[in-house]
């Protein structure tokens, strides 16, 4: 396979204190490569915005670009690209901490991709979860999963069970149903943006809600950076 993945990197303004990793969905099955075009990358646009709304608090922000659009069963594709991705970025900026943002597939191999040594937190959006995938990647970690209970392209209850298998291992695991909301993350796609933003700067800067959120997206991220196991919104 020629093509390769990409690493695309939005420096932050100042001293840089964490990196965002955000992390495209795909298909179960496909070797036809990714381009910036398809929906799965396009999606994640709105996220990569609200994160570098913190690069004046030294986050970076990366978003990686699959070989493929495909899980491809034991091939676990986008695991591998993301862990390169890691690897270049820890040696970019060595010993600073990372949170991974992924969105179906993408959260699927956030989670696989969680042991690597510069990840702090992870964030799986509606993450593509199936029976047998280990938490054991996730140990130590801080982990927020956020999903609709009106998804029909990914299991709810499949998240809900990965995060309370997970409780014995991370360092802390919450689980959000969006009450109302689908796959695309469109009804209340707000919230979405705010929450894994909140989260990442929570656990990466240190910065707590202000105050100035709405009140769901502070009821979510009070809870989650407490530690607090499900929330429903």
């Amino acid at each position: 396979m020629t093509n390769k993945p990409k690493l695309l990197v939005a420096d932050a303004n100042g001293p840089v204190r964490g990196i965002a990793v955000v992390l495209h969905g795909g298909r179960s099955r496909s070797h036809l490569p990714v381009r910036a075009t398809n929906l799965a990358v396009l999606r994640m646009r709105p996220f990569v915005s609200s994160l570098r709304r913190h690069s004046r608090s030294g986050l970076v922000v990366a978003q990686v670009r699959y070989r493929v659009r495909g899980w491809n069963g034991a091939e676990r594709s986008p695991v591998p690209d993301t862990l390169w991705a890691l690897d270049q970025l820890a040696a970019r900026f060595p010993d600073v901490p990372v949170a991974l943002v992924g969105h179906s597939m993408g959260g699927r191999a956030a989670m696989y991709a969680a042991a690597h040594d510069s990840v702090r937190s992870v964030v799986g959006l509606a993450p593509w979860i199936e029976p047998g995938d280990p938490v054991a990647p996730v140990a130590g970690r801080r982990v927020l999963i956020v999903h609709g209970d009106g998804d029909r392209m990914t299991d709810p209850r499949a998240s809900a069970s990965f995060a309370r298998s997970a409780v014995r291992s991370a360092e802390s695991v919450t689980f959000v149903r969006v009450e109302g909301e689908r796959h695309a993350m469109l009804r209340r796609a707000p919230l979405w943006h705010e929450v894994a933003t909140g989260f990442v700067a929570g656990t990466l800067l240190g910065r707590s809600p202000d105050g100035s959120e709405k009140r769901d997206t502070a009821k979510v991220l009070l809870g989650a950076l407490s530690g607090q196991p499900e929330l429903v919104v």
